[in-house]
């Protein structure tokens, strides 16, 4: 194939039929890099504006990996005091996970009266004397001496040994930690798993081991005379003091049923508000502007500040957190449905009009059909995620899971609760998003989801 030569006649008409292409703007030359650079700057403007450098410089990472550790372990913490006559006093925790009468297996007697606890393996042991105190970290054995009102860090401490204030810290990894004083030594012993779930330590089935516990539910001799066994353990699992399984239900269905009835009470009213603020429908520009002003208005303020209006107004509990979800999806529902309403094809209103339809019949045949699916969709949507803001709205104390979920995260110490709680609301969240995508997709087809 031969080239085309083109005139120089010909390039200049074609240059000025076509300036943008053969003379393009600088963003459309430069656009590409001019974009990349801001995003760029912006990037280190965010960095240096929030300080992230320091802030993840001085950030405490090594408790990310105590409270992950805390989420699926317990903790048993019994404390050795020195007592004037040079023996030793066991304490354990008011409420211990190990019951009234602790034995565990990993705490011992010595023959020489000594104390010895055990983290793991014999290769990682304590042993208590109120003269001193002897580490064991690997096989490798530590003294730690006392000095006046000090305990002192070994000349030869490996990095799992730390002194401060006279206090000296064994970390034994995730089996757990001491802490020596010369009054104290505070042990911390840590378990995969989660404690007395089913029952707690005052539960006549409390240590019962699963084929125990099925004998005795299904035993004819009653541990309490006017109670099945079966109903006992029941009644025994959801009062187990430690889980508190009876409340936490009773919360999650107080989050569940404020999600629905805020999200059903907030379609019902913007629904037939969304004609009066479409313009389409609604020939008033002052109806339209006041509607669409309301809207915005109860849709601008966060659910979350909702919530704290109303927990004055009402007092703790579900009714604030189902008021706040009413107000806020009010107005995002009467946006979603109005815009969809003056999107529709007006053909099918005219054309029902034309044969001399009512107002009503208009709407009802010939904007209804086109905005169910939008409506529906976006209403079961909502639902669903509602029960996501519904957890955070109770934490302020609009009552729910989320306000028990806060309490667990007070302590600072019941992480294994939070974690539970979590759980619990990622299944019913799942649960609900598979509810609503299959009423989705049978009520306005599978390309709905």
């Amino acid at each position: 194939m031969s080239a085309i030569t083109l005139s120089q006649q010909e390039r200049n008409r074609l240059r000025r039929a076509h300036p943008d292409v053969f003379k393009p703007g600088l963003f459309k030359r430069w656009g590409g890099l001019m974009l990349l650079v801001g995003a760029l700057a912006y990037l280190v403007y965010g960095w240096a504006f929030f300080d992230i450098g320091r802030t993840l410089s001085e950030g405490k990472w090594e408790r990310a990996s105590v409270y992950m550790a805390d989420w699926i372990s317990w903790e048993a913490q019994p404390r050795y005091r020195f007592q004037p006559d040079g023996s030793l006093q066991i304490e354990h925790q008011r409420f211990s996970p190990l019951g009234d009468n602790p034995d565990p297996d990993w705490m011992t007697t010595l023959p020489d009266g000594r104390e010895e606890v055990t983290f793991g393996n014999p290769a990682d042991r304590l042993e208590i004397a109120s003269t001193g105190v002897v580490a064991v970290l690997g096989g490798v054995s530590y003294d730690i001496a006392f000095a006046g009102e000090a305990a002192l860090l070994p000349a030869n401490a490996p990095a799992e040994m730390s002194e401060k204030n006279g206090r000296v810290s064994i970390n034994y990894g995730f089996a757990g930690s001491a802490e020596i004083r010369t009054t104290q030594v505070l042990v911390r012993r840590r378990f995969l798993g989660w404690e007395n779930f089913w029952f707690d330590t005052s539960s006549p089935f409390w240590g019962m081991s699963v084929p125990e516990l099925w004998s005795s539910v299904t035993s004819d001799q009653r541990i309490e005379p006017d109670q099945t066994n079966l109903s006992l353990a029941w009644n025994e699992f959801l009062t187990n003091a430690e889980w508190q399984h009876g409340d936490v239900y009773n919360k999650l269905l107080q989050t569940i049923v404020m999600a629905f009835v805020g999200t059903l009470f907030a379609a019902m009213l913007a629904f037939p508000l969304a004609f009066i603020a479409a313009r389409n429908v609604t020939n008033s520009k002052p109806a339209n502007w006041i509607t669409k002003r309301f809207f915005d208005f109860t849709r601008s303020v966060d659910m979350l500040i909702w919530a704290l209006v109303f927990t004055r107004g009402f007092g703790p509990g579900p009714l604030a957190g189902i008021t706040a979800i009413f107000v806020t999806d009010t107005g995002t529902f009467g946006k979603l449905y109005s815009e969809a309403i003056e999107n529709i094809d007006d053909k099918q209103r005219e054309g029902i009009r034309s044969v001399g339809g009512s107002a009503v019949s208009v709407n009802r045949f010939g904007v209804m059909p086109q905005i169910a699916p939008v409506v529906i969709s976006q209403t079961l949507y909502f639902w669903e995620a509602n029960i996501r803001g519904a957890t955070i709205i109770g934490a302020v104390g609009a009552g729910g899971i989320g306000l028990k979920l806060l309490e667990a995260m007070r302590t600072n110490q019941d992480w294994e609760n939070v974690a539970y709680m979590v759980l619990l609301i990622l299944i019913v969240v799942f649960v609900f998003d598979n509810i609503s995508a299959a009423l989705r997709s049978r009520l306005i087809g599978p390309a709905a989801h």
